[in-house]
């Protein structure tokens, strides 16, 4: 259930008997837990408009809300607050609910929507580098969330599987499979690209031959196509190894290549013009933005064909968003691209709201994000200067993992800190991303990342193991009523029944930070309650309670870890 959704009903239903329908009610989550659960912050401004004394009026609709079944009191703070504490009673019949639930109380709408997610979305002439990590995880906690609330969430790869760098790539290949060497050239796609670029710059014939197959591939020759169909499926094969080794949902069914729209392209174009939309300058086809801040003294446009008839983006995400409206019958689209493209969808949401491929009852959004920098604040890079691979950016976090676990445990067999060194390593750079706020930059630290203090997901998983390894020393099943009397119990009870409360935050804000930080405070909160109300040495009634709020930490973390892709381990 959402609290705050059932407490900002409660508090309208309040307000209305008080003769405050209408007025602006602000309600939130108390920051300090002495002052309450919740606050109350909207009656000065209504008790100003309707010139009453704001401590009176909230007096008044503190009375009222005492009747309120969610509520243990209501109390008036200063000049007109009013604090809300839980009642301990619902507390504990809702905690008891959760456990009993294989969703933790968390209800799924009447209604599903179907989200389309763009992510990820890597170059498949190379290799995945770092700067694909964020558009994956982010878009992959995203889709993780959407599809727990209830949406009917279609991930798309938008890979990049077309253009004119094929016809090179193709043509290189060729010299590869005559030489014998094609396997071994691809098995580093970096490095194809790179030799393939080099006979391309060098060797005049070889460029003309890599022209021709740029031809034969955009007329739909046959064995071209052949070719290209194998490069792309080598390069998929690169792409969905870090895909698994990240834990992420995507698959190959969810690849959506640029190649998918070629044949939607003119079509597209076509429509613009034939709608008056888009004009003609000088054989360049573009639509003007008046709409848009004028550059240079000149109004702004969007390119949707180049004067020799090629195509742009702009060409391909216009077909998209056409397709993704249509066929896929989208109610939101959601672009997880880094923030250097903001312009480019906004422009993008423009010019398809002026054609009618996106329909005002669509929402389209673009999920922009910072870079990830190093410490020398400049974007992440080899000590060479290099863009560095996923690939050997996740064997690093693996190893330096597993240097952690031998240091803390030397009696674990290689099988287990293999195992445990994945989880903890993978963990610690996804978690590091998704604990940020997405929109910032932010400095790439192993030290930090790893670390088992501080809000990070070794933190975290430890946090978890600690739980499983508390309920296996209680020996026997968690039952029994539930009975709450410390604060620490109060505060982490009420903890836990917030999980709905944050889960719509990060699906109405695509923010995962949010959960982030909300699985942190549950660690915290359940630390002080270990810490402060003993557990197994309790006797049996309270000590079989403290058991059910230990239980529900446990599965809590367990969940909103596995909504960031971020797996547990029972032992550590």
């Amino acid at each position: 259930m959402n609290i705050l959704n059932e407490l900002t009903q409660s508090v309208e239903n309040a307000f209305a008997a008080a003769d405050l329908a209408g007025e602006a009610i602000i309600l939130k989550a108390s920051s300090n837990p002495d002052f309450g659960d919740y606050q109350i912050n909207g009656i000065m401004g209504a008790a100003k408009k309707l010139k009453k004394n704001p401590r009176e009026l909230a007096a008044q609709v503190a009375n009222i809300l005492a009747d309120c079944p969610l509520l243990g009191k209501a109390e008036v703070a200063g000049p007109g607050f009013i604090n809300l504490t839980l009642s301990t009673d619902f507390i504990e019949k809702n905690i008891q609910a959760a456990l009993l639930d294989n969703r933790l109380n968390v209800e799924l709408p009447e209604n599903n929507q179907t989200v389309v997610i763009d992510y990820s979305s890597p170059n498949l002439a190379k290799e995945m580098h770092v700067g694909h990590l964020r558009s994956t995880i982010i878009g992959d906690a995203l889709s993780r969330v959407l599809q727990f609330l209830g949406a009917n969430v279609v991930a798309q790869n938008h890979v990049g599987d077309w253009g004119t760098q094929f016809g090179m790539l193709v043509a290189y290949l060729v010299e590869q499979q005559k030489i014998g060497n094609e396997n071994i050239a691809l098995a580093d796609l970096e490095q194809f690209y790179r030799n393939a670029k080099v006979r391309f710059d060098e060797d005049a014939q070889f460029a003309d031959t890599a022209r021709q197959y740029v031809v034969k591939l955009q007329s739909g020759d046959d064995k071209v196509l052949k070719l290209w169909k194998y490069f792309v499926k080598i390069s998929l094969q690169h792409a969905q190894n870090i895909y698994t080794r990240l834990n992420t949902l995507l698959t190959p069914e969810n690849v959506r290549g640029e190649s998918f729209y070629n044949k939607d392209l003119q079509p597209t174009v076509d429509e613009l013009l034939q709608k008056g939309i888009a004009r003609i300058d000088n054989g360049t086809k573009l639509v003007d933005l008046p709409e848009f801040p004028e550059r240079d003294g000149k109004t702004p446009v969007f390119i949707v064909q180049k004067q020799d008839g090629g195509f742009l983006y702009a060409s391909t995400d216009m077909a998209c968003v056409r397709f993704r409206v249509n066929e896929l019958h989208a109610n939101r689209i959601a672009y997880v691209v880094d923030a250097r493209q903001s312009l480019h969808f906004a422009a993008l949401f423009s010019v398809c709201r002026k054609a009618g491929w996106l329909p005002e009852n669509v929402l389209a959004e673009h999920i922009a994000f910072g870079t990830m920098l190093g410490k020398d604040g400049k974007p992440f890079k080899t000590r060479s200067g290099d863009t560095v691979k996923l690939a050997d950016l996740l064997d690093e976090a693996v190893s330096r993992a597993a240097d952690l676990v031998r240091q803390k445990n030397a009696d674990l067999s290689n099988e287990e800190v293999t195992k445990i060194a994945n989880a903890v390593g993978i963990g610690a750079v996804k978690y590091a991303d998704l604990s940020k706020i997405r929109t910032s930059d932010y400095v790439f630290d192993w030290e930090n990342m790893l670390s088992f203090d501080g809000n990070t997901a070794p933190y975290l998983q430890y946090a978890y193991t600690r739980v499983a390894s508390l309920l296996r020393k209680a020996e026997g099943s968690v039952s029994g009523s539930l009975n709450i009397r410390e604060p620490a119990e109060h505060r982490l009870g009420l903890c836990l029944l917030q999980f709905e409360e944050v889960l719509s935050s990060v699906a109405k804000s695509s923010c995962p930070h949010y959960l982030a930080a909300y699985l942190y405070q549950v660690a915290t909160l359940f630390s002080h309650f270990y810490e402060h109300c003993p557990i197994l040495s309790a006797e049996d009634s309270v000590k079989s309670s403290r058991l059910q709020l230990a239980q529900l930490t446990g599965k809590t973390l367990k969940q909103g870890l596995n909504l960031l892709g971020i797996e547990v381990l029972e032992v550590m």
